[in-house]
């Protein structure tokens, strides 16, 4: 992160013209700063930038997102000015920056983002009301140089008593503290205080809190942003702008900030942030963009997974998605394991058992809707997956995570990015498989009716189909109400490939065997299926489309649709619906890095090609896996 922020990194004693780094006020600092004194060198000070990763540093060996690059002192120490004080005392007043905070603060309390991430998600806070006091490590170097002392705590803690006589005080353990590695100032409570150990997420604390009292944690600068004016022993960054009720004044203080101004100096011009996936400096929305996919990952695989239903040559790229995971063929077999281990459930989508009641909390998993640059049959592994805690969304017989995910309102800033999404998708021409394909040959004049072919004994069209459920009956059905028109039909990929069964020769104009599914929208007028995802592709590039089954963007408003809709499904924006197709619903793997990523890291890759490879043998497999399966043995 120094390197691509322009330092030159060298261990050893400094040469003319270097400077010398140290890490904030940490124990070893003093050599550095003895060395700098002694040679008259400027002095740089590194610290955690206010988002870092899932875990500390201490427990998780993670390295952070951000840094805050000091050459005038460090942010908590309070002694001398830091570099982030002036950016606070000459004013952030660019209405550009400011709307930026507004957002980003919108989007940082949604996703219940902090500077570690590594809270129980699901666990309650407890009953609105309390007044919450926030513990330290003890002997930190962000309270001694912060103007506090171990002293603080207990006047802290007896100041919240005093002044809220008849509310319960809440203690919130520092999650170090709570994970055993270094201890806090509290050890016990008694009377209407209570010890508050689990990992309840910060910003659902805070939420249920009527009242926050703080020495010098960051969670103090985390309550300003939820709206409170936290009371403060110590003298943070954060404090003395007249947000906060400052038990000790910092008389160099006086500039009066808005939150969005406080955000604006702490979150967007101060630190250095880092995309470890595209191995490049960036902006604070893009370390928001990579929490939000890190975070859903440790949040639904903390526990571990069972699996049933893989096949065993999705297995590896599976646990590259989910972690370890150990594997069973048999669902009941796995759920009954994954009860005695206290792990989840995952099931490959289509190889539910009808009937199925799982006794542990199961998730199912599908190919996401931007998947590879190749086919799933092919054996080419997928560069996204969705996994759906309720069912599924190509069953419409009951509602799935993205039916709960469109029935909610859009998230902060997902209208414009959703907007960025569709430019990019049409502007790279980008689909689900990303096929290499020849150029298309002149197309017939008149109306272009598209219809894309289906696996005909694929799980989305044995569960979503409508009376129309062959390929043959579709292009007839298209051909009957559309006498007049240019009736295009385009194969679906795996049969083209051999690799499913499904040929047909039917009642078309034309037959595009290997084009490109961008292309080919670009130069028709509607598109009839029943229920591929080339329907999606075409509605995020303003093709009209109708529907003889009920895929997932069905029953929104967006389709002509002549089969029936649930009953739960209603209108929604295009944007919503890509939003949570592409950005809520999948979960997304990046192949250079390895991590968790964003869809937009994934929207690269696909383009670029950068880190996908395909190996020689994938089509032998794909065609043994078949043999295999058809004998039970895959």
């Amino acid at each position: 992160m120094l390197e691509l922020a322009g330092h030159e990194l060298r261990l050893g004693l400094p040469r003319p013209g270097d400077g010398v780094l140290v890490w904030g006020r940490s124990p070893t600092a003093w050599r550095g700063e003895r060395l700098a004194a002694a040679r008259g060198l400027p002095l740089v000070r590194v610290e955690d930038a206010f988002l870092r990763s899932i875990h500390p540093g201490r427990a998780g060996g993670e390295a952070p997102l951000g840094l805050l690059v000091d050459p005038l002192g460090v942010h908590f120490d309070s002694a001398t000015p830091s570099a982030l004080e002036g950016m606070l005392v000459a004013g952030l007043q660019d209405s550009n920056i400011l709307d930026r905070a507004r957002l980003a603060i919108a989007r940082i309390q949604h996703l219940n983002l902090s500077k570690y991430n590594n809270f129980d998600q699901d666990l309650p806070a407890p009953d609105p009301g309390y007044v919450l006091v926030v513990d330290q490590i003890r002997g930190d170097a962000a309270i001694r140089h912060s103007g506090a002392g171990a002293g603080d705590f207990p006047a802290m803690l007896a100041a919240a008593l005093r002044e809220h006589p008849e509310r319960r005080i809440v203690i919130r353990t520092h999650p170090e503290s709570a994970a055993g590695l270094r201890p806090g100032h509290f050890g016990r409570a008694e009377g209407r205080v209570s010890l508050l150990v689990a990992p309840v997420a910060p910003q659902r604390l805070l939420a249920a809190a009527a009242a926050v009292y703080t020495v010098s944690s960051q969670l103090g600068f985390e309550a300003i942003l939820q709206g409170h004016h936290p009371r403060v022993f110590g003298q943070p960054f954060y404090a003395g702008w007249g947000l906060t009720r400052d038990e000790r004044p910092l008389p160099r203080r006086t500039r009066r900030l808005t939150v969005e101004e406080l955000f604006a100096g702490a979150m967007i011009r101060a630190p250095l942030w880092y995309d470890p996936c595209r191995d490049r400096l960036c902006e604070v929305e893009t370390v928001i963009d990579q929490l939000e996919a890190e975070v859903r990952a440790f949040r639904e695989d903390r526990r571990g997974h069972v699996a049933a239903g893989m096949r065993l040559w999705k297995r590896p790229h599976l646990r590259g998605f989910f972690g370890p995971l150990r594997f069973r063929d048999d669902p009941e077999a796995a759920d009954r394991l994954a009860a005695a281990t206290g792990r989840g459930l995952m099931l490959w989508a289509g190889k539910e058992p009808e009937g199925f009641r799982p006794r542990v909390p199961c998730l199912r998993v599908e190919d996401g809707f931007l998947r590879s640059r190749g086919l799933g049959a092919d054996l080419v592994p997928p560069l996204s997956l969705v996994t759906d805690d309720r069912g599924i969304h190509y069953d419409p017989a009951r509602p799935s995570r993205l039916d709960a995910l469109l029935a909610a309102p859009m998230p902060p800033g997902g209208e414009a990015r959703a907007g960025a999404l569709i430019s990019a998708l049409r502007q790279r021409g980008l689909s689900k498989y990303n096929l290499a394909a020849p150029p298309l040959p002149a197309l017939p004049k008149g109306r272009r009716i598209l219809v894309p072919g289906q696996v005909e004994d694929d799980a989305s069209i044995l569960r979503g189909a409508g009376a129309v459920r062959t390929n043959l009956a579709l292009l007839q059905a298209v051909r009957t109400e559309n006498p007049g028109a240019v009736v295009i039909y385009k194969p679906h990929p795996d049969v083209v490939a051999g690799l499913r069964a499904g040929a047909l020769t039917g009642p078309a104009d034309l037959v595009l065997e290997r084009a490109d599914p961008a292309a080919v929208l670009a130069e028709v007028d509607e598109v009839w299926t029943m229920t591929s995802l080339l329907g999606f592709e075409a509605l995020v590039r303003g093709v009209p489309v109708t529907c003889l089954g009920t895929p997932f963007y069905a029953g929104r408003g967006l389709t002509r649709d002549l089969a029936p809709v649930p009953d739960w499904r209603g209108p929604v924006s295009l944007k919503r619906l890509v939003h949570a197709a592409l950005v809520e619903y999948p979960r997304y793997r990046d192949p250079v890095s390895g991590r968790a990523c964003p869809v937009e890291v994934v929207l690269e890759r696909l383009e670029s090609g950068r880190g996908l490879r395909r190996g020689r043998v994938n089509r032998g497999l794909a065609k043994a896996q078949g043999v295999l399966a058809g004998r039970g043995w895959w």
